[in-house]
């Protein structure tokens, strides 16, 4: 039986056949032999040479990512605008940030970064004229900032505050409790617990959470993640002695999440199913704890988000026969499908949001990718909350029964403002805002729509310097993602300014996969359809080029997680288009992403490779199997980190091992590995910097040096 590879595209045989000549490359890349491990899928043998990195902690894994670390030092060093960048970018950092506030308890509770502290500290305070009161501060819980928040929530009575970390951005937290009035601890500690938050019970007497069986030791980062119970923790008990309250070992990749409700009269219940954007509904009457756990929706048909209830009413964002989303009410006491409510009607935008105060619904809508916010009263008209402009809207935290909220609202040239919202008058007023070191104003951001390879059209967000007038070979940077229903709006960060006030421009498109359209939108990038995906993102760099932006010489691309992925792809199917690549903790390989951690999970959105149909479309796209030699590919910084337990880092070494290999010209691929970090979240600000700093010179380099 032979070994097979997948078709590929006549412009990337044609660039092989014109590269197959080429001198190879004299840079001499850390040793990575070759093995002989081969899999059978469906018939077709597949070669798997660098399968030995995926043990992390053997010796020789350990030389070569020492050594991968020795290059890519050498190599920054090269670089000459890498102090200029690490410098602005963290002169532009240093500015002070506050998060959404929310109130619980008769507190208010809210987290602060003075700047440049490598973890923002969380505040409490009685009403809003107070002096706030530091409750915790993570930056004292390790020396070099990398333990950080990962989860928090405060019982109705205001007491405690519950709260997770994580040791160097692992997926696995640790719960405690802190009285809120003291700022002590109390005696309780859990562990082993991941993608879960806490839900008090309407007493604060404890909280319910979602637990895994403890690893195998030294797996902890690795092993894969199945069968979650969900547990009752009493204030006070040792974890061993918390009440089981569900579990479903028969079906070992569903997960838990419970909500208590505000009247205490209800525990609900969600069981969703890896990422698929459906769940089930079950429930149990509190009044009545010897009351069985009851059936509300019992099949995957769509999803569900608890909104609020009164009594046996509950409302429900869902996008049950509605792909862009509506809110719907339940009466428990005739919960049949055809006894359903429609509240709030789908729309032409996507409802990506909602929520549930002072007895309306605050809906987020998707207006091509940025946010219109509607109050939708339960009696009464809608009305639309005024926002700056196109930006991004989050916040608006709360209960059914409150008369305020906050919210903040930024944009790619705006940090965070945030502001207070008076339900009863309807007014805003600004909160907090940051003070800058630069003017928002110099700044222009403009959305254009483009087609893809099918025609299907296309939004992408354009952002940089007013005076800038693109020359055609302006250094441009793509970034994108589209996957996992996630819509990209627009956001601020201090690099992509950095890299706007140095002349270049940023292009941020909303392709398939994600969100921006509703569920057909996700739909249609997923699985067998996920070249849809990357067709959208070569089309958006061959519309930058086409229109005069830039060149394929001064266009770069990155992306991180899915987006590495994408990146991954695509800087291999269109190794002519680019100058630059910078694939983040990228899934890259996709016929053994199921076998670490929570990659199981994945597979409603990429499918599994043990299906023969979706295997054929996963080797046909996986980074690390596409990889050729005698291509020339354009210069490739891969960044990772050793404690990702998201996306294992074997995905990114194999990757770099077999694209090392393979060039055939003197463009480098080299690896950023970061110690004690994870898949990004809690990443410590100094870190955050340092990366930052490293992949503009990058970019800069290697987008500028070409006429």
């Amino acid at each position: 039986m032979t070994i097979r590879f997948p078709a590929r595209s006549a412009a990337l045989l044609l660039l092989a056949s014109t590269c197959s000549a080429a001198t190879q490359t004299s840079i001499s890349y850390p040793k990575a032999p070759a093995g002989s491990q081969v899999d059978d899928y469906h018939g077709t043998l597949v070669a798997d040479p660098y399968r030995w990195l995926e043990e992390l902690n053997s010796p020789r894994t350990r030389k070569w990512v020492e050594a991968e670390n020795r290059l890519t030092g050498r190599w920054m060093e090269k670089f000459p605008t890498r102090e200029t960048y690490h410098h602005r970018i963290e002169e532009l950092w240093n500015f002070e940030r506050y998060s959404v506030p929310w109130k619980q308890g008769g507190r208010y509770f809210f987290k602060r970064n003075d700047g440049l502290q490598n973890q923002s500290v969380v505040y409490t305070l009685r009403n809003l004229q107070d002096q706030p009161q530091v409750l915790l501060d993570p930056n004292k819980l390790s020396k070099d900032g990398t333990v950080a928040l990962s989860g928090e929530s405060v019982s109705p009575d205001g007491y405690y505050y519950a709260y997770g970390v994580s040791d160097a951005g692992s997926d696995w937290t640790e719960w405690r409790v802190r009285n809120i009035g003291s700022g002590k601890d109390l005696k309780d500690h859990l562990q082993w617990i991941k993608f879960s938050n806490v839900s008090w019970s309407a007493d604060s007497k404890g909280f319910y959470y979602s637990h895994y069986d403890a690893p195998a030791a030294g797996q902890q980062l690795k092993s894969t993640n199945y069968s979650p119970k969900l547990y009752y923790h009493r204030l006070g008990d040792p974890q061993a002695k918390d009440k089981l309250v569900y579990s479903r070992p028969e079906h070992k990749d569903w997960s838990f999440g419970a909500t208590a409700t505000d009247d205490g009269h209800y525990l609900l219940i969600s069981v969703s199913r890896g990422t698929e954007e459906k769940n089930l509904l079950y429930y149990q009457d509190l009044q009545h704890p010897n009351q069985n756990i009851r059936p509300l929706i019992e099949a995957w048909q769509a999803s569900y988000t608890y909104l609020g209830n009164h009594g046996s009413r509950f409302w429900f964002l869902s996008n049950d026969q509605a792909p862009k989303g509506r809110i719907l009410e339940i009466d428990l006491d005739h919960p049949a499908s055809k006894n359903w409510k429609e509240i709030v009607p789908q729309s032409r935008d996507t409802i990506e949001t909602a929520s549930m105060i002072d007895n309306s619904f605050i809906v987020s809508y998707l207006h091509d990718a940025w946010h219109k916010i509607i109050i939708h009263p339960l009696h009464g008209q809608p009305r639309e909350l005024e926002l700056p402009g196109m930006g991004s809207a989050n916040g608006f935290q709360g209960r059914r029964t409150d008369r305020e909220t906050f919210y903040s609202w930024t944009s790619f040239n705006t940090p965070a403002r945030i502001y207070h919202l008076d339900m009863e008058t309807g007014q805003s007023r600004l909160f907090k805002a940051p003070r800058l070191k630069f003017d928002p104003d110099d700044y222009v951001t403009r959305q254009i729509f483009y087609k893809s390879k099918d025609g299907t059209r296309i939004p992408m967000f354009i952002s940089h310097r007013k005076d800038l007038e693109p020359d055609g070979k302006t250094p441009t940077l793509l970034y994108g993602y589209g996957g996992f229903n996630i819509s990209l709006t627009p956001w601020f960060s201090v690099s992509r300014l950095v890299w706007m006030e140095a002349g270049g421009i940023y292009a941020v498109p909303n392709l398939r996969g994600g969100g921006e359209y509703g569920e057909d939108w996700h739909q249609a990038g997923i699985k067998t359809r996920k070249q849809n995906v990357f067709d959208d993102f070569i089309a958006a760099g061959e519309w930058l080029v086409t229109n005069g932006y830039t060149t394929p010489r001064h266009l770069g691309i990155m992306g991180g997680s899915n987006g590495g992925l994408l990146v991954g792809a695509v800087l291999l199917q269109r190794p002519d288009l680019f100058a630059a690549a910078l694939p983040a903790v990228g899934v890259m390989d996709m016929l053994r992403f199921n076998k670490f951690t929570i990659g199981w999970a994945w597979e409603s959105d990429y499918g599994s490779p043990d299906n023969e149909e979706e295997f054929k479309a996963l080797y046909a796209y996986s980074p690390y199997h596409n990889v050729r030699k005698g291509v020339c590919y354009p210069p490739t910084l891969v960044t990772t980190a050793d404690h990702d337990d998201r996306v294992f880092p074997a995905h990114s070494f194999k990757f770099t091992a077999a694209l090392q290999a393979a060039q055939s010209c003197e463009n480098p691929v080299l690896i950023r590995i970061e110690t004690r970090a994870g898949h990004g979240a809690g990443k410590p600000t100094r870190k955050r910097i340092e990366e930052a700093a490293d992949t503009l010179a990058f970019l800069d380099y290697f987008l500028k040096r070409q006429p």
